[in-house]
């Protein structure tokens, strides 16, 4: 056998599955395509699930894929052991109702043997202890004899996740010989040592689950099978792990040589050999599929990886910037599998660099706070960070979690992370309100006012939504730049574009800018002084540069939308004027392609009766289909055609008018339909007050007011259904629902009011009489307020005269009511002063009128205490 190279078995292994007629795929990216289910792409079938489950037809019914992985589950176990690591390399042949068992056995067993030269004596096969076909195909078919095939049970060789596709497994394990066991005598197949190690995993996909233990037999049968590249070329290389396979053995001397240390001398320096190894793999394949460093998702567990091995790297007593270098050799080992990473190398380079310098200005402050930590709880003796004190170093100095977890552990001590994770989640929702109130331009006023002011922008928008242009300016988040790379966050200015910026509560356009050698998703665009139009947002592919030409795109739909919603505006503003009169002026607006919302000067809230025909004046203009003409005029020349302007806006000496068929005309500068029917209905959904004398309507328009239409109608059939009724009839049925939910209230509080009596029983021989003045308290069990009153009306009516207090325990809790008669407080009693006296020993407060007051308390023990407090107050009160 030879010991052939990863890349070399990567590319055999393609080549025996053409040869097979399979389709050979390109990886996917590690990215999830329309699969929220995964962060990150963890096995040679999860971007094939479409085909599995038929949702989309594959190119090809055998496919062939060597699938980039990463698997961060077990992160803080990789360095620790040989055996873990995040970034693998999965082969896999796959068939979609195609070939199944036969083949499948057949083509592992040559492929193994023929192709890759492995001893057949040492191999052994594993089936389902249920499969009796691929057992026989084994031992019949392939000769292999009975004692070499391992049944095993539905934990190991059954494949399945809940409901769903499912089935048996067939694995294939290879002894590498009593140097890799571990001596026991019963060492075998199945051994948790290193010496037999599975290599290969056919997955025969022939039942469907209904996650209960049920399965039914599929009518396509499919093939899902997976081989480590890694782990397989540690078996044809003959070495310890997949750290020694010769693209990550470059790696871990290149780290060594870094180091000036050597791999298999100490073992605290072999762990961060490994996890530098490992990490900076998955690190350099992360960013060349378009992952950047972020605080969530995909880009935090890149963050934490890259930040895990400059840790490390600093433990090996290398100093500056160095997973660059490292990357440089993974993409130099693994460039054949994915041109890819050539392709973008000066890009991943550049990033990984700019997220390590990041870090290395936090780094030493952050260990810094960590060690005086640590010596606190050392001193206070304590074992566990607490999650405030993490997520600081978080938030802070950049440290993940899982990074202050590591340097613990070397201490013995742990991290709150439950508390960690709380404190992170109350930052998250602080920073999207902020997001909520501020805008792009909130912290970055200074960047455009750097800008030259002779740069200007034109707009070409209002016939044009695809435009060339020159690119003039860019500027990061914080200074004027030449170029933005990948994953940078920055502003675009050109000289003619078709995009609307922000203004006269139209929302800018979105859309894309694309150049020779790159593409930037515009997220916004703003209007700043001097002129000038910025396009927001960030690049997301390639890299774009100062006076390369460009293609602007907007965004269609959203256009569209928006100038429907803002055309709508225009008609609204003159059906208010025509309903509550000429004192109507616009006083605000902001239109998205969603919704509209129009603030107006008025004194009162609109009635129903004005809501109404407001929506009824706007939507007959709309069905009248009126033509929209805009023209740019005189501003002296527009007024006199009665064009409405906008109360206190500053205008030119010529301005754009746009008229709706002669029913409004506005000065506007935003974008709008080219006829009313365009906008298709209207419908207002809220009329509020917002400030003295200013109103707002929030309304719909056209496809946001048909998903408004669609999600009501769910509402209401659901509703129905619960009701047992049918929108038709779903009134008629809540009237009588109501009727009788009346009913049965009046009959409950009946008998609350029986089952209080009786608890109370025959309480009347407990009259005292306090200087002339009957007084009743009595203590009970479980009966709310509204009970207390009722008894305490009928106990009073008993008394003739006097003063009736009652204390009621329930789930803990006290409840307290004092009434008087008429009797009792001329001679001076007071409900609510008497329940305020007493109320304390109960652990509460209440208060009332001179004839009734309650109170809530929350300790039963002062209930007797309180009671016989009350004599006392009595006694005070009428003396």
């Amino acid at each position: 056998m030879q010991p052939y190279g990863v890349n070399q078995l990567r590319k055999m292994f393609l080549e025996f599955f053409e040869s097979k007629g399979h389709l050979a795929m390109k990886s996917f990216s590690l990215v999830p395509h329309n699969d929220k289910s995964l962060l990150l792409i963890n096995s040679g079938m999860a971007p094939l699930k479409p085909y599995f489950t038929g949702q989309e037809i594959p190119p090809n019914r055998r496919v062939t894929t060597c699938q980039k992985c990463i698997r961060t589950g077990d992160i803080e176990n990789v360095g620790k052991t040989a055996r873990h690591g995040t970034f693998f390399e999965m082969l896999g042949n796959f068939s979609f109702g195609d070939y199944f068992k036969t083949e499948a056995i057949e083509w592992s067993w040559e492929f193994l043997t023929e192709v890759v030269g492995l001893d057949p004596d040492r191999l052994y096969p594993s089936v389902y202890e249920e499969d009796d076909e691929a057992f026989q195909i084994w031992n019949q078919k392939m000769k292999i004899p009975a004692e070499r095939i391992f049944k095993f049970g539905k934990a190991d060789n059954f494949w399945e996740h809940g409901s769903g596709p499912c089935g048996p497994c067939s694995e294939i394990y290879y002894d590498r010989g009593e140097k890799y066991g571990c001596g026991s005598p019963d060492c075998t197949v199945g051994c948790e040592c290193d010496r037999y190690m599975e290599i290969w995993n056919n997955v025969f996909t022939q039942f469907e689950s209904d996650g209960h233990g049920n399965y039914a037999e599929l009518e396509q049968k499919n093939i899902d099978t997976g081989m480590g590249l890694e782990r397989l070329a540690s078996v044809v290389q003959d070495v310890d792990s997949i750290f020694d396979v010769d693209t990550l053995k470059a790696l871990r001397d290149h780290i060594c040589s870094l180091a000036k240390t050597e791999y298999g001398k100490d073992a605290q320096a072999d762990i961060s050999i490994r996890v530098i190894t490992d990490h900076t793999r998955s690190v350099t394949f992360m960013i060349s599929d378009g992952i950047i460093p972020s605080n969530e998702g995909r880009g935090y567990v890149l963050r934490r990886l890259l930040r895990r091995a400059c840790r490390h790297g600093r433990l090996l007593g290398i100093s500056g910037s160095f997973i660059p270098e490292i990357a440089k050799t993974v993409i130099e080992g693994s460039k054949d599998g994915y041109p890819e990473l050539e392709e973008k190398r000066d890009f991943i380079l550049k990033m990984i660099a700019k997220e390590e310098e990041q870090f290395n200005k936090t780094i030493d402050q952050g260990l810094g706070i960590l060690s005086e930590m640590i010596a606190k709880m050392e001193e206070e003796q304590a074992k566990t960070l607490s999650g405030q004190d993490a997520f600081r170093l978080y938030d802070t100095y950049g440290f993940p979690i899982d990074l202050t977890k590591e340097i613990l552990e070397e201490k013995g001590m742990d991290v709150d992370e439950e508390g960690f994770h709380s404190a992170m989640e109350v930052q998250r929702k602080t920073a999207r309100a902020a997001r909520g109130e501020t805008n792009y331009m909130g912290a970055d006023v200074t960047v455009y006012e750097s800008i030259d002011p002779s740069i200007t922008s034109t707009f070409v928008g209002y016939e044009n939504l695809s435009y060339e242009s020159d690119i003039t300016v860019l500027t990061s988040e914080h200074a004027v730049v030449e170029e933005l790379t990948q994953g940078e966050r920055g502003t675009v200015f050109v000289s003619e574009t078709p995009f609307y910026a922000t203004s006269g509560g139209q929302q800018g356009d979105t859309g894309v800018i694309r150049t020779e050698n790159g593409e930037f998703k515009v997220e916004d665009t703003i209007k700043l002084l001097g002129g000038k139009i910025g396009h927001v947002g960030q690049v997301v592919n390639g890299t774009i540069r100062v006076q390369e030409k460009a293609t602007l795109e907007v965004q269609a739909e959203k256009r569209a939308l928006s100038a429907r919603n803002h055309s709508a505006t225009h008609l609204l503003q003159k059906a208010l004027r025509m309903v509550l009169g000429t004192h109507v002026e616009q006083a605000g607006s902001n239109v998205n392609e969603e919704r509209l919302r129009f603030d107006f000067s008025h004194f009162s809230a609109l009635s129903a009766e004005e809501i109404q025909k407001v929506e009824e004046i706007v939507n007959e203009q709309i069905i009248a289909a009126l033509p929209v003409k805009a023209e740019n005029m005189p501003i002296e020349e527009a007024r006199k055609t009665g064009a409405q302007a906008l109360f206190g806006e500053k205008y030119g000496d010529v301005v754009r008018v746009v008229n709706m068929g002669d029913f409004s005309i506005e000065f506007c500068g935003g974008t709008h339909v080219k006829n009313t029917s365009e906008i298709m209905a209207f419908k207002i959904l809220s009329e509020t007050g917002v400030a003295a004398g200013v109103r707002r309507i929030e309304a719909l328009t056209s496809k946001g007011l048909l998903r408004y239409y669609e999600a009501l109608e769910k509402k209401l059939n659901e509703a129905a259904k619960l009701l047992k009724a049918s929108p038709d009839n779903l009134t008629d049925k809540i009237v009588h629902l109501t009727t009788e939910n009346k009913a049965l209230h009046s009959e409950v509080d009946s008998l609350k009011s029986k089952l209080a009596q009786d608890a109370m029983g025959d309480v009347l021989n407990q009259v005292k009489e306090i200087q002339g003045v009957n007084l009743l308290a009595v203590a009970l069990k479980d009966v709310d307020m509204n009970g207390l009153r009722d008894l305490g009306d009928q106990l009073k009516e008993k008394l003739g005269q006097g003063v009736v207090v009652l204390a009621s325990e329930s789930n803990g809790k006290v409840n307290l009511m004092v009434t008087a008669t008429q009797d009792a407080m001329d001679r001076g009693a007071h409900a609510g002063n008497l329940i305020k006296a007493i109320a304390g020993l109960v652990g509460g407060g209440g208060g009332g009128r001179p004839n009734m007051a309650q109170a809530g308390g929350k300790n039963p023990a002062g209930i007797a205490e309180a009671l016989t407090k009350a004599e006392k107050v009595l006694a005070e009160q009428i003396s």
